[in-house]
């Protein structure tokens, strides 16, 4: 069988998939002098962190923002020598549009560079939130996080939307705040959302309050990011191969000891990390792994699609690049990109739309009617001059974020003698998020070190 060249002939890791956990593993292996191979399917970097050119336009695998108060993401891409300042330009406030409301919520993200605007945010936008509004948040957040801490499997068995009721949330309150904060950024509504996932994600910002902030990509987050990363494990000694699909796992007397490719090539590796999607991640354990009880709650986690609309208009659709919320509207949220992300455009937007099972098998044309429904429905008219637009969508990325999903996420290290898995579906604090894919793939190759 065919073996990776390594001048100490000790055979490597091979990590299946490029994707953000991924690449942390193996960047982990790499820095320890330890032989690593990268598979991805892809002929690009990043998995769900990636751009790509989609028939003569540049995409994105979604609207992704770097929050400040990540510290393990950022520590590791300064690590492979990827400067910040350069990656990332900071936001300073975030914007709502309801279709009913008077005017915008605009409220400031920097607690430490605009305090004034921060403070002023959160005590104004009375036309689009008003003083009793915002004071029936103030119990509902309270008792949501001391419950996160105290019981959270009991919290992870309730829907967002009765939580909120529970604590006499009112529904504007609920519609024009916690609908953005959970549907506007993981798709589902707030009546199938997992009340311990909404808390999850902010819980760990509360010690790191000074770091609240959003950042916007200076470029695709391959470009930016992810290959960047890549270029990082080769000068380590590691080696990255895209459009190398994996068809299945090598297993030999209960241990796995490669991989064997689309194209019937066959690897053996010291070890295998599997740090592809969840659907895929699932495919690849299941052909050997399905009776082994360890994986059974692993097998039950269910995944949910994503739908993104991109287009590009001849200006700006809005005046700021900054993260937007539609709440009333099937946008969950979406920017203007083209002073950021895509400064080559005269006009760039991404919009992560809300529900996506309802809208995964829909035609592209009426997922573009819906879109464009709801950008007028918050005063976008602008989108009719859309000169061009591509629906990216896919059901094999994310785990479902829904009630009593928390006690399915598998663990890093397997039962199974050579095996490990990454991916930000596998058990760590920060749920779906960038944070948790490198908290996954760190934890993954601490376990090979330790073996």
């Amino acid at each position: 069988m065919p073996q990776i060249p390594d001048a100490s002939n000790e055979r490597p890791t091979i990590v299946i998939g490029a994707g953000l956990a991924g690449l942390t593993c193996a960047f982990e292996l790499a820095d320890q002098g330890k032989p690593v191979l990268v598979l991805e399917a892809a002929p690009y970097v990043g998995g769900r962190t990636a751009n790509w050119n989609e028939h003569g336009m540049e995409v994105e695998s979604g609207f992704h923002k770097f929050i400040g108060y990540y510290t393990l993401l950022p520590e590791l891409l300064e690590r492979a020598g990827i400067d910040l300042n350069e990656m990332l330009f900071w936001e300073k406030s975030m914007e709502t549009r309801h279709p009913e409301a008077d005017e915008p919520g605009v409220f400031g993200l920097d607690v430490v560079r605009a305090p004034l605007k921060t403070a002023l945010g959160a005590l104004g936008n009375n036309k689009y939130l008003t003083p009793a509004d915002k004071a029936s948040l103030i119990p509902f957040f309270t008792a949501g996080f001391k419950d996160y801490l105290a019981n959270p499997e009991e919290l992870d068995e309730i829907p967002l939307k009765t939580y909120a009721e529970r604590h006499h949330v009112t529904e504007q309150a609920l519609e024009r705040i916690l609908e953005p904060l959970s549907s506007g950024i993981f798709f589902l509504p707030p009546e199938q959302y997992s009340s311990y996932a909404f808390f999850g994600l902010f819980a760990p910002g509360i010690p790191r309050l000074h770091k609240m902030r959003i950042g916007a990509f200076s470029g695709g987050m391959t470009d930016v990011m992810c290959r960047p990363l890549a270029d990082a494990i080769e000068r380590l000694g590691g080696t990255v191969r895209t459009s190398a699909p994996v068809r299945g796992l090598i297993v030999e007397d209960g241990a796995v000891t490669g991989v064997e490719l689309e194209s019937g090539e066959r690897l053996l590796g010291a070890n295998v990390v599997v740090a592809a999607n969840i659907r895929r991640s699932q495919k690849l354990l299941a052909e050997h792994f399905r009776d082994v009880s360890w994986f059974a709650p692993f097998f039950e986690l269910d995944a949910m699609p994503h739908v993104t609309a991109q287009f590009e208009l001849p200006e700006p659709l809005l005046p700021q690049d900054r993260t937007t919320f539609g709440p009333g509207t099937q946008l969950g949220s979406f920017g203007e990109q083209s002073r950021t992300t895509f400064r080559g455009k005269s006009g760039r937007t991404s919009i992560i739309l809300v529900d996506p099972d309802a809208l995964i098998d829909l035609p592209e044309e009426e997922v573009w009617r819906r879109t464009v429904e709801g950008l007028k429905a918050i005063g976008l008219d602008g989108v009719d001059r859309v000169t061009d637009y591509r629906i990216v969508r896919g059901d094999e990325n994310f785990y479902r974020l829904a009630v009593g999903s928390e006690k399915k996420r598998p663990k890093q290290v397997t039962p199974i003698p050579g095996l490990f898995l990454a991916g930000d579906y596998t058990k760590q604090p920060f749920l779906a998020t960038m944070e948790g894919a490198v908290i996954s793939g760190q934890r993954a190759a601490r376990g090979i070190l330790k073996a």
